[in-house]
């Protein structure tokens, strides 16, 4: 589907709606494809009141969901600065995404063999400064 980010409220609603029988959801894109902007709008459908950042230097950022049939809590991973994945390993990101919390990951390929196979992919590629593509696949990595 191709969207622009006035069509980012909506797609954050119907991603919330299928994410219910998930426990992880990756997102994957070039830099500044806007995974961390779609998140944002995500957490807010989900019910996270507090502001959501990206975690790119603490690796994993926690909120709490307010009513929501997620779960009570949320993980927002992103694995850009890591090498490979013995530093996911090392930092217990394993730990997070078997938790049966619901996590949501940013650059997912940094360390694809600790994935769980039940997962939601968000896959945005970049048409011009104004419109993404997004691709959503559930299952297998």
């Amino acid at each position: 589907r191709l969207y622009g980010i006035a069509d980012l409220p909506e797609i954050a609603k119907d991603l919330a709606q299928i994410i219910s029988h998930f426990r992880v959801v990756t997102f994957t894109g070039n830099l500044g494809a806007g995974k961390t902007t779609l998140i944002k709008m995500l957490c807010a459908h989900l019910g996270v009141k507090e502001t959501v950042n990206s975690p790119t230097f603490s690796l994993v950022n926690q909120y709490s969901i307010e009513g929501a049939e997620v779960g009570d809590v949320l993980f927002h991973i992103d694995l850009y600065r890591l090498k490979n994945e013995e530093e996911a390993f090392d930092a217990g990101i394993e730990e997070h995404l078997f938790s049966g919390h619901l996590c949501l990951v940013e650059w997912p390929e940094k360390a694809i063999g600790i994935i769980p196979d039940n997962t939601l992919r968000v896959e945005i590629t970049t048409q011009d400064h104004e419109q993404r593509h997004i691709r959503v696949v559930s299952g297998e990595n």
